[in-house]
C-alpha cells in the first residue's frame, strides 16, 4: 500500500516551560491559534526536525475556510506541510541521516510547529549551500513533475494551466521544460501573470472573475481547446471548466480541483471528447522518492525558482495574521511563509 500523508502526534499542554514548544491548531473553521505542546521525541526509526520554514499552501487555506468535506478533515486539526528545517535528533535504527542535516519534508501535515518527528521516507536532505527558505517548496515538486509527465507533453501540443498561485507558478516553470507548442495560463491577478510570463508562459489571460468560463475568454484564440489541461485551482468546480477547455482526445491532469465539485459534471462530454483524466500523486513509494530527487535537482540547477514568489514572511506566533492575509486572495499576496524558529 502506498504511503499517505500523516499528522505526527503532538501532545498539547496548558503550560509554558522547558520541554514545550509552540504549535498552531485550527480549533474551528476560520480560527487558527497558537498553543503549547510537548517537544516530541523520535521513536524507533524516526528523526526529529527543528522546523524553520513552512509555507501556507492553498490546501491549508481550504481547511481553514471549511471548504473540505468532513471525510477529509475534522476539527480541531493541525496544518502545514511545505516544510524545511534541520534534523536535531536521530532515533534508534536510523542510518544515513544525521544531526545537522538540512532537510525538506513531504507527506507530513501538522508542521506549523517548532519540532516534528517523522520517518526517513518523508525526508529529503538538502545541500548545506541551499538557503532553507528555498527548500520548503520542494515538497510540491514530486506531484508537479508527475503531472507534467502524465500530460505526455511534446512540442506539437497546446497546454493550459488554470490558476497561477504558488503551485501554478511552479507548474508553469516545470511544464515549460517539456517544450509545449503553446503554454497558456490564466489567473485573476496581473502580478501572477507577470511572473508566469517570466517562467515560460507563451500566452497569459486575466479572467474577470473566479467563475468565468475559460473558453469564453480563450476560445477565439484556441477554438479547438487544449491537448493538455492542468487545473491548479483549489475548488473542485474547476473540473467542469477543465472539461470544457480540453480538446478532442485531450488529457486533464488533476493537480488541483481536488475539492468537492458542486456543479454538475457532464460525463457524456468526457465520453464524446474521448478525454483521459489523471490524478497526480505518485502511485508507488519509489516514484515519490524519484520525483523528490528530480525536483531538488531542478532547483539546484536554477531551472525552478522557489523563492521569488515569496511575498510575506510571518512568525509562527502571529500565524492568525498570516492566515488572514493569505485568505484575502490578492494579487500582491502569493506565498506566505511562516518562520517557526524561536529562541525562547
Amino acid at each position: 500500500m502506498v504511503r499517505k500523508m500523516s499528522v505526527p502526534p503532538m501532545q498539547l499542554v496548558d503550560y509554558d516551560g522547558e520541554g514545550t514548544q509552540l504549535c498552531a491548531v485550527v480549533e474551528e473553521i476560520g480560527s487558527i491559534t497558537v498553543k503549547r505542546a510537548l517537544i516530541p521525541e523520535p521513536t524507533d526509526g524516526e528523526v526529529r526536525v527543528k522546523v524553520k520554514w513552512v509555507g501556507i499552501c492553498g490546501s491549508d487555506v481550504e481547511v481553514f475556510r471549511g471548504a473540505r468535506e468532513p471525510e477529509f478533515v475534522s476539527y480541531p486539526t493541525r496544518l502545514g506541510h511545505e516544510v524545511a528545517g534541520v534534523i536535531d535528533k536521530v532515533g534508534p535504527n536510523v542510518i544515513g541521516l544525521k544531526v545537522g542535516d538540512p532537510v525538506a519534508l513531504r507527506y507530513i501535515w501538522g508542521a506549523f510547529a517548532e519540532y516534528v518527528c517523522c520517518t526517513p521516507f518523508s525526508v529529503k536532505v538538502l545541500p548545506q549551500t541551499l538557503p532553507l527558505i528555498e527548500g520548503s517548496l520542494i515538497e510540491v515538486l514530486p506531484g508537479i513533475i508527475h503531472a507534467a509527465e502524465l500530460g505526455d507533453i511534446s512540442p506539437h501540443k497546446n497546454v493550459l494551466i488554470t490558476g497561477q498561485g504558488v503551485s501554478g507558478l511552479v507548474m508553469t516553470q516545470v511544464v515549460s521544460l517539456y517544450s509545449p507548442r503553446n503554454l497558456v495560463v490564466t489567473d485573476l491577478f496581473d502580478e501572477k501573470l507577470e511572473l508566469a510570463r517570466k517562467y515560460g508562459a507563451t500566452h497569459t489571460y486575466k479572467l474577470p472573475s473566479s467563475d468565468a468560463s475559460t473558453m469564453d475568454i480563450l476560445g477565439k484564440d484556441f477554438p479547438d481547446g487544449f491537448d493538455v489541461v492542468i487545473p491548479c485551482l483549489l475548488e473542485g468546480d474547476g473540473m467542469v471548466d477543465a472539461i470544457d477547455a480540453a480538446s478532442q482526445n485531450g488529457r486533464i491532469i488533476m493537480y488541483g480541483c481536488i475539492g468537492t465539485c458542486h456543479k454538475p459534471v457532464d460525463f457524456f462530454k468526457v465520453h464524446k471528447k474521448r478525454l483521459d483524466i489523471f490524478s497526480t500523486e505518485p502511485k508507488r513509494d519509489i516514484d515519490n522518492r524519484h520525483y523528490f530527487d528530480k525536483g531538488l535537482q531542478l532547483v539546484l540547477d536554477g531551472l525552478v525558482n522557489t523563492e521569488e514568489m515569496i511575498t510575506h514572511v510571518i512568525h509562527l506566533s502571529n500565524i492568525a495574521e498570516a492566515f488572514k492575509l493569505r485568505n484575502e486572495h490578492k494579487g500582491d499576496t502569493i506565498h506566505v511563509m511562516i518562520d517557526c524558529e524561536t529562541n525562547v
